[in-house]
C-alpha cells in the first residue's frame, strides 16, 4: 500500500474522533486532538522552511509530543529522527549533523545539552521546547507554539516518505536506518495484525480504516516501558495507532515498576513492550513485592508482552505467566532487519524458550552465500520487509544489505545455530558491540574516552555477562598513578552516555597484549574477574 502512517492515522481520526489516542499519566488525547495539535505542529515546521524530506528530531522522553511530532513530520513528508536522551551535548550534536537535521523537538530538562547544537549546527531552522523550564537555547514552547498556528489540512502522503531509525552500531558512530514507510507496514504483520484475525496488512486506506472500525473493541491498548526513542518501542506503538489502538505511557524518570502496573491496570493495559531481563526483573521484583505485601497488582487485562534486541530470562517468563494469561513474544531483531525470529510462550510449560525463525529468515554460511546446514553456525539473513539502507553511508549499507542470486537480504552479522527442531540458536553478534539493556556500546569509543585521563596510559573495553543487563561494560586501565574507579567514572562521564560509563574497572600495571601488540581479549575478561593490583 503506497500510504504514508500519517495518511492512515489522519483517516482513523475523521473515522474514530472520540477514541484515545494517546495516554500519559494526567492527559488523555483522543484521535481528534492528536490529530489536531499533529496539524498545528506541522503548520509550524512548514512556516520555518521544513519540507519534505527534511529531517525532524525527536530528542524526548517518553509522552504524547514524541507522536505527535513523528505524525507532524509525517504530514508534510519530513523524515522523523530518533535521538537518544542519554546523549551528551555532543553526541548530539554529532548525530544531529549526521542527520543534517533540520528542526528539533525536545523536552525542556533537555535544553542545556541543545544549546551546543544550536550553536553549531546553522542548519537547524526550527527548535521546540516541550514542558516548562529554564535553561538551554530560546525556543518556542510547545503549548504556546499550538496555541498562535492553525491547523494544517489533512492530505495523502505517499508510502515511499521516510523514517531514520539511528542505531548504535558495530562502529561506534550511530548510523541512520533509513525505513520506507510501506516496507515498515508491511513489516508489523505478525505484531500487530495477526494478533487481530488480519492474515495480511491492507492494501488500501479504506480497507486500513475498516480494520481500524472493526477491532475497536479489542483493539491493542500498548505500554512502551522502553523509550520511544528505540525501534521495539516506537514501531509497535506506531502499529497500534494503524488499528485505533492506544498508546499508554509512563511518567517521566527512571523505571517505577510499581506505577508501571498501576498504570496497566487504570488503562486496561493489553500489551507491554519491554527490552529483556533488564527491564522485565524490577517489574518482576514489584509483582513479588506487592504480593509480600497483600497487595497484589491486577493484571486480569494483560495480554501479551513484547521483547526485541536484548536477552530475556526464561525464570522471569515463568513468573509472568505464573501471574496472568499473557503471551510473550521474544524476538531475535534488529534496527536493519526483521524480526528474524519470535520465542513465543503462552504458559509456563512451554518453557525453555526457543527461537523460530519467521518466514524470510535463513541461518546462511558466515559469508551469507550459501544456506547452512543443520548444526552448522551461520549468519541470521532476512530477506522480508527491510530497510533501504544506511544514510549517507553506501559502503556499510552495501556490506549489511547484500543480494544472492537475485534475492536482496538484511545481514547484519548475527551469528546463530539451525537446530534439528527446526529452531535456532541466537549467538549473538559477531563484532564486539556490547548489548547492554538494549543499548549498543562500542569500545573504541569508551576507550577513547578513558584514554584521555592524563594518568591512563592503556586500556582495553569489554562486555561482561550480567543477570540484569545481558552485558555491562568493563574495563581494564594500565596506571601507574593513584586514581580510583570513580576518578575514571566521572572523567569519562564528560564525554560520554551515562549507559557507556564502565560499571567495572580494573586498573593494572600493565596490559596483556601480543607481540605484534594485540590486546589479548580473553586474557583482559580474566582479569577483570580478579581483584585489581594483585
Amino acid at each position: 500500500m503506497d500510504v504514508s502512517f500519517g495518511t492512515i492515522w489522519e483517516a482513523v481520526a475523521e473515522r474514530l474522533p472520540h477514541a484515545v489516542a494517546v495516554s500519559e499519566p494526567g492527559v488523555e488525547r483522543d484521535y481528534a486532538e492528536f490529530e489536531r495539535r499533529s496539524a498545528k505542529l506541522a503548520c509550524a515546521l512548514e512556516r520555518a522552511g521544513i519540507r519534505a524530506g527534511d529531517r525532524v528530531g525527536c530528542y524526548l522522553y517518553n509522552g504524547s509530543a514524541y507522536l505527535e511530532t513523528v505524525f507532524a513530520a509525517f504530514k508534510i513528508g519530513a523524515v522523523p529522527v530518533n535521538v537518544n536522551y542519554r546523549y551528551t551535548r555532543a553526541e548530539l550534536t554529532g548525530l544531529l549533523a549526521d542527520a543534517e537535521a533540520s528542526a528539533l523537538v525536545f523536552s525542556s530538562a533537555l535544553g542545556d545539552q541543545v544549546t551546543h547544537a544550536a550553536a553549531h549546527l546553522p542548519a537547524l531552522r526550527l527548535l521546540v521546547r516541550v514542558g516548562p523550564g529554564a535553561g538551554g537555547p530560546d525556543a518556542p514552547e510547545l503549548e504556546e507554539l499550538l496555541a498562535r498556528t492553525p491547523a494544517r489540512p489533512a492530505g495523502p502522503r505517499p508510502g515511499t516518505d521516510r523514517l531514520f531509525m539511528y542505531t548504535g552500531g558495530t562502529t561506534g558512530k550511530p548510523k541512520g536506518v533509513i525505513w520506507r514507510l510501506s516496507d515498515l507496514l508491511n513489516s508489523l504483520l505478525v505484531p500487530v495484525f495477526r494478533p487481530l484475525g488480519v492474515p495480511e496488512p491492507p492494501k488500501t486506506l479504506e480497507e486500513a480504516v475498516g480494520i481500524a472500525a472493526r477491532v475497536q473493541d479489542r483493539a491493542p491498548r500498548i505500554m512502551p516501558v522502553v523509550p520511544l526513542m528505540h525501534g521495539t518501542g516506537l514501531f509497535n506503538s506506531m502499529g497500534a495507532l494503524l488499528v485505533g489502538g492506544r498508546v499508554v505511557t509512563a511518567r517521566v524518570g527512571g523505571l517505577d515498576a510499581g506505577h508501571v502496573w498501576r498504570r496497566v491496570a487504570e488503562q486496561r493495559v493489553s500489551t507491554v513492550v519491554v527490552a529483556g531481563t533488564a527491564t522485565t526483573r524490577p517489574l518482576v521484583d514489584e509483582l513479588r513485592a506487592a504480593e509480600c505485601a497483600g497487595t497484589p497488582h491486577d493484571l486480569r487485562t494483560l495480554r501479551s508482552m513484547i521483547s526485541s534486541g536484548t536477552a530475556f530470562d526464561d525464570e522471569l517468563k515463568r513468573a509472568l505467566h505464573e501471574r496472568a494469561e499473557v503471551n510473550i513474544f521474544d524476538a531475535i531483531a534488529s534496527s536493519e532487519g526483521g524480526p528474524f525470529a519470535f520465542a513465543v510462550t503462552a504458559a509456563a510449560e512451554d518453557l525453555p524458550s526457543r527461537f523460530f525463525p519467521v518466514p524470510g529468515t535463513e541461518v546462511r554460511t558466515a559469508d551469507g552465500t550459501a544456506v547452512a546446514e543443520v548444526g552448522e553456525t551461520g549468519v541470521l539473513a532476512y530477506s522480508g520487509p527491510m530497510p533501504l539502507g544506511y544514510h549517507d553511508d553506501p559502503a556499510k549499507t552495501a556490506e549489511t544489505f547484500r543480494e544472492v542470486r537475485g534475492r536482496r537480504y538484511a545481514i547484519p552479522g548475527d551469528l546463530a545455530r539451525l537446530e534439528p527442531d527446526g529452531s535456532i540458536s541466537f549467538l549473538g553478534r559477531s563484532s564486539t558491540v556490547i548489548n547492554t539493556g538494549g543499548e549498543k556500546v562500542h569500545p573504541p569509543e569508551v576507550e577513547e574516552a578513558l584514554l584521555g585521563h592524563p594518568d591512563v596510559t592503556d586500556c582495553a573495553v569489554v562486555g561482561l555477562p550480567d543477570e540484569r543487563w545481558g552485558e555491562v561494560v568493563a574495563a581494564l586501565v594500565a596506571t601507574t598513578a593513584e586514581i580510583t574507579e570513580t576518578d575514571l567514572q566521572d572523567w569519562a562521564r564528560r564525554a560520554l552516555a551515562g549507559y557507556k560509563i564502565p560499571r567495572r574497572i580494573s586498573l593494572r600495571g600493565q596490559l596483556p597484549r601480543s607481540p605484534t601488540g594485540k590486546i589479548e581479549l580473553a586474557r583482559v575478561r580474566e582479569l577483570l574477574d580478579r581483584p585489581p593490583r594483585e
